[in-house]
């Protein structure tokens, strides 16, 4: 249990400490060389906050196909029994939530088999809010890769790729899935080119703050089975990517560990 303000708490005493530090870091991370299943060694991070990348979950969160996927079942409340718990009824991607490999492959690693040392990574953050507003079936092409390098030089190994749309201020109401009169949805997301560029710079995962990695339109999850089952990971319906730089920051997901899931909410952070 985490009180209110803890997190703030913990960040201090972290950075204070300087855990994060050399040494520090490959005791709380837990390896001794992280994303080395991409051929990168672990770096020294520091932070000055944490900023959370996670919607609230609630029972009308809005879903891909359109219906409710959580349902909330009080089984005990404090009045009565001494104690609140409730049960969920849940499908797997609800809310801001991991895509696993095996979510689009037969194989590929479930939530409880992706390396750990890819969950906490470099985050590179890709901006198109204005042009998204704009064109709301837009992508991130290779174009917008070989941008981003251009002022901020190339995306290291084992990094994290975001795309910005903005389109996480929309949650709450029906832009959010902005499906048209035929129920075509329209929101942006990654192109399958993009995909195909950053598995070649060995990019670990890709985050959205759409309801898809593939665009509102698109008909056949391409960008989806072009990356999953190369075992990499993906992240759905993130929150405030608007509030972090380009580069320098640290994705930290804490995704469900559950034998044979091919996903799940989870929750996720970004160290600045």
């Amino acid at each position: 249990m985490c009180l209110p303000g803890c997190m703030e708490t913990v960040a201090h005493t972290i950075s204070r400490r300087g855990l994060f530090k050399g040494a520090g870091m490959t005791a709380i991370v837990g390896a001794t060389s992280a994303f080395s299943a991409f051929g990168a060694e672990a770096a020294p991070v520091s932070f000055s906050k944490v900023v959370d990348l996670t919607h609230p979950l609630w029972a009308e969160f809005p879903t891909y196909f359109g219906k409710k996927q959580l349902e909330i079942e009080v089984l005990s409340v404090f009045e009565k029994d001494g104690f609140n718990m409730k049960k969920w009824h849940l499908v797997e991607h609800t809310g801001t939530h991991l895509d696993t490999p095996y979510h689009f492959s037969a194989d590929g690693p479930d939530a409880s088999a992706i390396p750990v040392d890819t969950l906490v990574a470099p985050l590179c953050v890709i901006n198109i809010a204005e042009r998204a507003a704009k064109e709301p079936d837009t992508q991130i092409t290779p174009d917008d890769i070989k941008a981003w390098e251009a002022k901020n030089g190339a995306l290291p190994d084992g990094a994290a790729v975001a795309m910005n749309s903005g389109w996480d201020q929309h949650v709450r109401t029906d832009k959010f899935r902005n499906a048209d009169a035929a129920g075509v949805m329209h929101f942006p997301g990654f192109h399958p080119e993009a995909a195909a560029a950053l598995l070649e710079r060995k990019v670990v995962g890709i985050v959205v703050d759409t309801l898809s990695l593939d665009y509102g339109a698109s008909k056949d999850f391409a960008t989806h089975y072009r990356w999953l089952p190369a075992g990499r990971w993906g992240l759905e319906g993130t929150a405030n990517l608007g509030q972090l730089p380009e580069k320098g920051a640290t994705i930290v997901v804490g995704g469900p560990k559950v034998e044979g899931a091919s996903g799940g909410p989870s929750r996720v952070f970004a160290l600045v």
